[in-house]
């Protein structure tokens, strides 16, 4: 048997590690050459600079060497003189050596030497050009002489009558020139060494911290993640929502747009700007984490649960469908209620047959035969007008039911004469959890408020239910539902009324909100009369206020294809008092 040992989580590979250099390791490569590329052309730029301001200095130099030494009356007087070297050969020498020039050589108009720093070369030839000197002119070239290339300068030695009497030539060798350059070449070396140390010092730290962003993925791999993040949230079925610190959307998956009802381009936007239910919003932006919460959308329930990212960097949202899950529970409860009812039932009926067997064994045969008869028929009476009035099997079944809990509670359930729905005049688009939703949840309230009224009212509780089909033509043709928008179209009309206190006008536009209650006994209401407005607005109906001895709501829901138009919740008959609702 083997034994495999554990280990550290793997970093997700897409490419063998030898061929793929990490996304930091390549821009850290890059940065390196872009900053010595740029120390270097800044040290190129910076030398040729520096040269070509050193020798133009040197130019400078040496010219005004030259003028000085050519306007100098000494010079004058000794090239007129019988032995001018005698006399200049040690006043240049001096003057070369307090300026600091390589050379000072004083000639004839033949360019024959009479001072130079190397005493063989007196009596020399000039090597040089001094043409322009002779004209007058002074000009500056850089000419390969006995002492190397140099850059040296010619002027004339002008007499009173401004005749050349001789020439004077001033220069600095190229050699003593790059020494002065030596200096700042060194100085600028080491600033352009120090600037790559530091650039490359920022660009390792800089990268080593991106490195450890990108976990040192290359490019190919962080392409492929993305590729892999974004097929994985637009494919799971749980809706996720991110928000940024402001509140404003990062990233709304597929399954969040089809929950919430998004449609376009939401990146980007507040969340408090896409229309969604006040007590969504509220939920999302409050300050505390939310754990699975319900809440409604236009035509879904959904769970939410909220989390901060970080330290307030922004927030994540996860949303459930749960309209299924409610369904179910509702015809779960349904169910419950027949069980109950039939329970009830059950115990009745053993009531009435211990008491025709008494009758029976008292010897009072036809008492016992006319107790049973008029007790099957009191109990059949609402089965065959139910069954009678409404064909559809659902809404039947359901009508029984909750007739029979409404009965064990004290509340008469009746079905009024005008009521008749025939077997496949609804539509297979109008789900059967959706007419379970609405009517149920509708007789429920009714019973409640039946109840909590009479307590109030010597009215013995009382529901009265409607189901038939209506076809407007323009007017009002349901007498108590007002009169509908599209002529010759068919509805479901669905109504129930109480004998409660009514509802409260100003609570018109929020029994239909999630929470809201009359009740105070802690037992979570406040969801069916939300449910009920949800699924009208699903199927593209109506749901309707009213009042007449309590509350009358009525649900008016689209046939023939009409569902999907999009319901609203409005106000049929003026509402006055308050009632119950959960």
């Amino acid at each position: 048997m083997s034994v495999r040992t554990p280990t550290a989580p793997r970093r997700l590979l897409l490419a063998p590690r030898r061929l793929v250099r990490s996304l930091a390791g390549q821009l850290f490569v890059v940065q390196v050459v872009i900053v010595a590329a740029v120390v270097a052309g800044g040290a190129v730029l910076a030398y040729l600079f520096t040269a070509d301001r050193t020798e133009a200095a040197a130019r400078r130099e040496v010219t005004a060497v030259a003028h000085s030494v050519a306007d100098s009356p000494t010079v004058r007087t000794a090239v007129t003189g019988p032995d001018p070297t005698a006399v200049l050969q040690p006043y240049v020498e001096q003057v070369r050596a307090d300026t600091g020039v390589s050379f000072i050589t004083v000639m004839n108009t033949d360019g024959v030497r009479w001072t130079h720093p190397l005493p063989d070369q007196i009596g020399k030839r000039f090597l040089g050009h001094i043409d322009w000197a002779l004209a007058g002119e002074t000009r500056s070239e850089t000419y390969t002489g006995t002492l190397g290339p140099s850059v040296r300068v010619v002027t004339p030695v002008l007499d009173d009558r401004h005749r050349v009497i001789a020439l004077v030539s001033a220069g600095l060798t190229v050699e003593s020139i790059s020494a002065q350059l030596s200096g700042p070449l060194l100085a600028l070396a080491g600033v352009a060494v120090a600037a790559l140390a530091v650039g490359g010092a920022g660009t390792y730290l800089a990268n080593s911290r991106l490195r450890r962003h990108t976990h040192g993925m290359g490019p190919a791999e962080l392409s492929h993640v993305y590729e892999y993040h974004q097929a994985t949230l637009h494919s799971v079925r749980e809706g996720l929502v991110l928000l940024d610190r402001t509140h404003r959307v990062v990233l709304c998956n597929d399954a969040a747009r089809e929950l919430l009802g998004l449609a376009g381009d939401v990146e980007g936007r507040p969340v408090a700007e896409l229309g969604l239910p006040e007590a969504l919003v509220a939920a999302v932006l409050g300050d505390e984490p939310v754990r699975d919460e319900v809440h409604l959308t236009a035509e879904r329930v959904v769970v939410l649960n909220t989390s901060t990212i970080g330290t307030g960097l922004g927030r994540v949202v996860t949303l459930r469908d749960h309209t299924e899950l409610q369904s179910l529970s509702g015809e779960l409860d349904s169910v419950r209620g027949f069980t109950e009812a039939l329970g009830a039932q059950a115990h009745e009926a053993a009531n009435r047959l211990h008491a025709v067997v008494s009758l029976i064994e008292l010897g009072r045969h036809e008492q016992a035969v006319e107790f049973a008869t008029a007790e099957l028929a009191l109990a059949q009476q609402l089965t065959d007008r139910v069954v009678a009035a409404v064909s559809e099997p659902v809404l039947a079944a359901l009508l029984l039911g909750k007739a029979a809990q409404a009965a064990e509670r004290g509340v008469d359930l009746t079905l009024t004469e005008d009521s008749r729905i025939d077997d496949g005049v609804l539509p297979p688009g109008l789900s059967a959890r959706d007419l379970i939703t609405v009517l149920g949840n509708l007789i429920d309230n009714a019973v409640d408020a039946a109840i909590a009224g009479a307590a109030e009212s010597p009215v013995p509780p009382e529901v009265t239910v409607t189901a038939r089909i209506d076809v407007d033509r323009g007017g009002n043709e349901g007498g108590d539902i007002d009169g509908g928008d599209i002529d010759g179209a068919e509805h479901l009309v669905l109504r129930v009324a109480d004998t409660g206190t009514g509802i409260d006008p100003a609570a018109v536009e929020d029994v239909f909100r999630r929470g809201w209650s009359t009740k105070q006994d802690g037992r979570g209401h406040g969801l069916g009369l939300a449910l009920v407005a949800q699924a009208a607005r699903r199927n593209g109906g109506t749901v309707e206020v009213g009042r007449e001895r309590g509350a009358v709501l009525t649900v008016r829901l689209p046939l023939a294809g009409q569902a999907g138009q999009g319901g609203q919740v409005g106000q049929g008959l003026p509402v006055q008092g308050a009632g119950a609702a959960s």
